[in-house]
């Protein structure tokens, strides 16, 4: 039985909630989390799709619970995954943790919407619920060393099928193989029957417990309304006390739950369950208790099987993935706990030693003796670079021996395994040797960078950094070396990658108006899709996405919107990659913002690793971030270079305008009245300053935006500017709203100075704008605007 924490305080409700063979210790948080779990338990063999939904609901109570403790506010319209993913921004768990909480809500929404709970299902994930609880008391029910005991089994159901009944003898061996291990005792074969007989009668008479005192209480809607509206108080006031709590001890908090979840330790069979999930929503039929080569299962054309237990001359692989009557991949499979990518070595020995049954045929010759082409590791852990050797899915393709093992964030799918398979690197390298790219409308310094990424990629490198001078361009140079790799079948799919729509829109129109071959563009030549295209199609060479929206897609999915597979692209190529953050509104497209520039950065890193491709980043001016990303640049063409090669002009001295402002900042001494504005209301505040307050150079016109300095900079900028002459000028503000204001006092300036203005001169240019991309086009293309007044980047 599990062992139980000191006696609880529990809510007036808690009274009729039975005491839970595997969950009892969780009453001292709340008694709603037991009823679900006893449910789950008293239901999962007599009504599987029940006990199913009661998990769901469970993981969902227990989501809210861990986010109202770290002060994170939640309600009840926000859906479990929402939910999910703010625990996940505060690192209140690990991926691990995560994972279960999904699979929790997956198999539950399964229940719901197809009805699709079997028994076999509903007992992992009822003991995956535990695993879940186990973590959450240990997290924060003050008892970081909890010892919950082995999971207590349910009694055999009627009619048991050969696997589960398996499964439960398996189950119940734990009980016992724990039990003695408390006991440091040796057993005879004798004590070992009766410590399995006394196990079987301890869950008999636990489950029949469970099912007596279910069957008394009064499930009624005002009895479980009341509990829920319990739960929701509680929710309320720990919400409110996390968040009145100094950011230190919420810290605390947060770190004693990340402890928590590296205590989880699941044993073989869940990782396997947790493995076949993972395939199945790859694409692949799974399920390694019954679609094992031993009980039957081989091979059919027209399916996507992957087979547990296939044999080989020394020894059966976890799994063999077909397509059709062609096997693609060995997958070998370990406990959660074991190291990833030195398992790689036992699956190359499976692939040399495949065993060809007759209803199984090779994908042409053997490749250095492999027979089988691709092979994957795995532990079922979610990839994490900090644990990069014991976590992630981790594959080789061996079909040239320079290839390396490299971790991925998710399986490939059947179309992209087979896909793989018709790549020939060595022949398209081939064919980009022997086609001459002078054909192409590019300058020799642009021809030299092409040929670096063609260098790069024949060496085999994964990630490329271009760094060129802004206005030298780095558009056109990207639509050449794209289509020569298209076109060569070196890549089959490329996602060109954004951090602004307006960037989007520039590349699609270039992609569109400039010829490469027999006077076609690249759309003329092959599919591209654009920014409103979510998905790209099976013939799509090319998708044009931001950043913004790929962070959406990713880490953010939805039921009408899973992540895209890991094989969707085989190689991204990122405009302006040195990008730090946004500080502009086009973030709202996401339905978040970044909190940092480091926030940002790690999810830009986030949605790059996701895929499974070549990374070759384009810029002017690399940063700190771009190099650990893209590696030091194998191209350079400076703004120097291309000012004495001639395609650029040399800038002028530059201007400094010196304020008495900008050179002292502004200082308020104690007591002094400091006048602030409030942005959600609208009002100004006055208050008293409690100490004297100091705004640094630095820091000044971010911070204090003052109406006097701005006029003394416009008054200043009107006398190097003139609207009416042909020129464009491009102006910095620090937000949205300092832009408005720069915009009305730069109108009045050139007024002052010139006699008039037209209104159509100057015009604000951000994400808030009313159709920025629009006026984008006015700027580039017409005589008007002259200044665009924009923000940040």
């Amino acid at each position: 039985m599990s062992q139980q924490p000191s006696e609880p305080t529990r809510s007036a409700a808690a009274a009729s909630v039975p005491q839970s063979p595997n969950f009892g210790f969780l009453a001292k948080h709340h008694s709603l989390l037991v009823r679900y779990a006893a449910q789950a338990e008293r239901f999962v063999f007599e009504d599987a799709n029940l006990a199913l939904i009661r998990l769901r609901q469970f993981a969902e109570l227990l989501a809210q619970q861990a986010a109202a403790r770290v002060g994170i506010v939640v309600t009840e319209l926000d859906d479990l995954s929402i939910v999910l993913s703010r625990l996940r921004e505060r690192h209140v768990f690990t991926s691990e943790v995560l994972d279960l909480f999904h699979g929790l809500r997956k198999a539950g929404n399964a229940a719901v919407h197809a009805h699709a709970g079997d028994r076999s299902e509903a007992l992992h994930q009822l003991r995956m619920a535990r695993s879940l609880g186990v973590w959450f008391h240990r997290a924060f029910g003050n008892d970081a060393h909890f010892k919950p005991g082995p999971f207590l089994p349910p009694p055999d159901p009627v009619q048991a099928g050969q696997e589960l009944a398996e499964e439960l003898d398996r189950l119940r061996q734990q009980v016992v193989e724990q039990r003695r291990q408390a006991e440091q005792a040796t057993q005879t074969a004798t004590q070992e029957a009766e410590a399995r007989q006394n196990a079987e009668a301890d869950a008999q008479r636990a489950y029949g417990e469970l099912t007596a005192a279910m069957s008394l209480a009064e499930e009624t809607e005002s009895r479980l309304n009341a509990e829920r509206a319990a739960f929701q108080q509680q929710l309320a006031m720990l919400q409110s006390a996390a968040i009145a709590e100094p950011a230190e001890k919420v810290a605390a908090v947060v770190e004693q739950a990340q402890q928590a979840a590296t205590l989880l330790d699941l044993d073989e069979a869940a990782t396997r369950h947790i493995i076949d999930g993972q395939l199945r929503e790859a694409g692949w039929e799974v399920d390694s208790a019954t679609q094992n080569y031993k009980k039957g299962t081989r091979p059919q054309k027209g399916r996507n099987l992957a087979i547990a237990e296939w044999p080989t001359a020394s020894g059966p692989a976890d799994y063999v993935l077909f397509a059709g009557l062609t096997p693609l991949a060995v997958v070998e499979a370990k406990r959660a706990i074991k190291d990833v990518p030195g398992s790689i070595g036992q699956a190359k020995r499976y692939s040399r030693d495949f065993k060809l049954i007759e209803c199984a045929v090779t994908p042409g010759s053997p490749w250095d003796e492999y027979r089988v082409p691709f092979l994957f590791a795995t532990n079922g852990r979610p990839f994490l670079q900090q644990l990069r050797t014991k976590s992630g899915i981790w594959f080789l393709d061996a079909r040239l021996p320079t290839n390396l093992s490299r971790p991925l964030e998710g399986w490939y799918t059947p179309d992209g395994l087979q896909e793989l398979l018709k790549l020939d690197v060595k022949a398209a390298e081939q064919r980009l040797n022997e086609d001459s790219p002078d054909f192409l409308p590019l300058r020799d310094y642009q021809l030299l960078a092409l040929r670096a990424v063609e260098d790069g990629l024949a060496k085999g490198l994964r990630e490329l950094l271009i760094a060129m001078a802004t206005g030298t361009g780095k558009t056109i140079t990207c639509i050449g070396m794209v289509y020569r790799l298209i076109k060569s079948k070196r890549f089959r799919r490329v996602l060109f990658l954004v951090d602004r729509s307006a960037l989007g829109e520039q590349a699609a129109n270039a992609i569109k108006d400039v010829k490469l071959e027999n006077l076609q563009s690249f759309s003329e030549i092959y599919d591209v899709k654009e920014l409103g295209d979510i998905v790209p199609g099976a013939d799509t060479r090319l998708h044009i996405a931001t950043i913004q929206g790929m962070v959406k897609r990713l880490l953010f999915p939805s039921e009408s919107a899973p992540p895209l597979p890991v094989d969707m692209y085989d190689a991204i190529v990122v405009d302006e990659c040195h990008r730090g953050y946004s500080l502009d509104q086009e973030m709202s497209e996401v339905e978040m913002i970044f909190r940092s520039e480091q926030d940002y950065i790690s999810k830009y890193r986030r949605v790059l690793d996701h895929f499974d491709a070549v990374k070759i980043g384009l810029t002017a001016t690399p940063a700190l971030h771009t190099n650990q990303i893209f590696g030091q640049p194998i191209y350079q063409y400076s703004y120097r270079q291309a000012v004495i090669d001639g395609w650029l002009v040399d800038h002028e001295p530059p201007v400094r305008i010196v304020t008495e402002l900008a050179e002292d900042g502004i200082t308020w001494k104690k007591g002094e009245p400091i006048q602030t504005y409030l942005p959600f209301t609208g009002e100004l505040n006055t208050v008293n300053a409690p100490d004297e307050v100091n705004v640094e150079i630095d820091e000044f016109n971010k911070r204090v935006i003052t109406e006097s300095f701005n006029k003394v900079v416009c008054r200043e900028l009107a006398k190097h500017i003139d609207p009416s002459l042909p020129g464009k000028t491009i102006a910095f503000c620090a937000n949205d709203a300092h832009a408005d204001l720069f915009v009305d006092l730069l109108k009045q300036a050139f007024a002052e100075q010139y006699g008039s203005v037209e209104d159509n001169a100057v015009v604000k240019i951000t994400a808030a704008a009313d159709k920025p991309l629009k006026l984008i086009r006015r700027f580039k293309n017409e005589r008007q605007p002259n200044v665009a007044v924009t923000v940040d980047l």
